[in-house]
């Protein structure tokens, strides 16, 4: 634990206030909310079947590729109406969570 955390101001409405927080969170990374276009694999496990090749046409709700983690196959959905613009991996590929499955436009 850090022995002297350095204290900061910030404004609340009109409010001045003080508090103290680590130099951890202060270099913290900036939350950086996701890319809908981009589809991540939530749970690592392996690719079983992937349904979408580069620049397919797709419908929301259809799939694109199985995950199958823990013995389960989860089902990749398209989020909305688009184009596939790439596929990052093939089938019995391995993947790590957050790993970049398919891009989409």
């Amino acid at each position: 634990m850090e022995e002297n955390p350095e204290l900061h101001e910030f404004n609340y409405d009109g409010l001045v206030m003080q508090t103290a927080y680590t130099t951890k969170f202060a270099n913290r990374k900036p939350y950086v909310p996701p890319d809908p276009r981009k589809l991540i694999a939530f749970i690592p496990g392996t690719i079983t079947k992937v349904f979408v090749k580069d620049k397919d046409k797709v419908k929301r709700g259809e799939p694109l590729l199985w995950l199958q983690a823990m013995k389960m196959n989860n089902v990749i959905i398209a989020p909305f109406d688009g184009v596939v613009k790439k596929v990052y991996v093939k089938v019995g590929e391995v993947v790590v969570k957050q790993h970049l499955l398919v891009e989409m436009k």
